[in-house]
């Protein structure tokens, strides 16, 4: 076996490709909940349904997402083998006392915080990324004044295979731009008007909160990049960028819909 594959064989090598799938994630974060962020524009999801269509046609993004969906299977199948290398290499638990003197609270609870993540990432992706990539959904037409681009007037069109996902054009003699969108913010709209959804979403976000807590400082000190001169720099995003703002941005969307669409 080379070094390299001992490297990652080892119960340090198998922290290390957790520590930069995680690292990797928190970064997608930052970048989903900008574009998720379009959902509070007064546009009837015009700006909502144009960034769904980039994020799953562009390239470029397209090759980034398949990384994605590979280090959200890697991260959670090394989380679990790290799990029972741990509980086999310990065959009799130790006797502790006062756990939460010993370690925080987020930490001997990874585990279980991770698993509600998982079991949410999978909810939600059936409900959004394969209902747009595989059901039959609707199109939203939106008509936009070239003179005032805040009049925006929408109609909805059936499903048709034959129709491009996404579409634009200007017709000139009426003075619009005429945009047509597979309609995804019409899911998001029904999902979210969905009591035990807009519950699931809140809690997943809590339990991200905690994970990130943990794991985001937790991956720097795997990675080697803990040196005191940083370390208040990454505790601060750690707790208040990754573990507060972040899962906040993405709870007040399903609580906003719920209560004010």
């Amino acid at each position: 076996m080379s070094n390299f594959a001992k490297t990652f064989s080892s119960s340090l090598g198998k922290k290390l490709i957790m520590a930069l799938t995680g690292l990797f994630l928190c970064t997608f974060l930052i970048v989903h909940l900008v574009g998720n962020l379009q959902l509070f524009k007064d546009d009837a999801g015009q700006a909502f349904n144009a960034y769904s269509y980039f994020m799953t046609h562009f390239t470029p993004i397209k090759v980034i997402s398949y990384l994605l969906y590979a280090s959200i299977i890697i991260h959670a199948v090394y989380a679990l083998i790290l799990t029972l290398g741990n509980a086999k290499a310990r065959p009799i638990a130790y006797a502790v006392q006062a756990g939460s003197q010993n370690s925080p609270w987020t930490s001997r609870n990874m585990g279980i915080l991770g698993t509600i993540l998982l079991i949410f990432i999978v909810v939600h992706m059936s409900n959004f990324w394969w209902k747009y990539h595989n059901a039959e959904l609707p199109y939203a037409k939106y008509e936009i004044s070239l003179d005032d681009p805040g009049d925006i007037q929408v109609s909805e069109l059936p499903y048709d295979s034959k129709r491009l996902v996404h579409s634009e054009y200007v017709d000139v003699q009426a003075g619009k731009q005429i945009i047509v969108s597979k309609d995804l913010y019409k899911v998001v709209l029904y999902s979210f008007k969905t009591w035990w959804y807009v519950l699931l979403y809140v809690i997943s976000m809590v339990a991200l909160s905690f994970h990130l807590i943990h794991g985001f400082r937790s991956a720097f000190q795997t990675v080697g990049w803990d040196n005191k001169k940083y370390v208040p720099l990454i505790r601060f995003l750690g707790v208040w960028i990754f573990g507060v703002l972040i899962p906040l941005g993405f709870a007040a969307m399903p609580v906003y819909f719920f209560l004010f669409k």
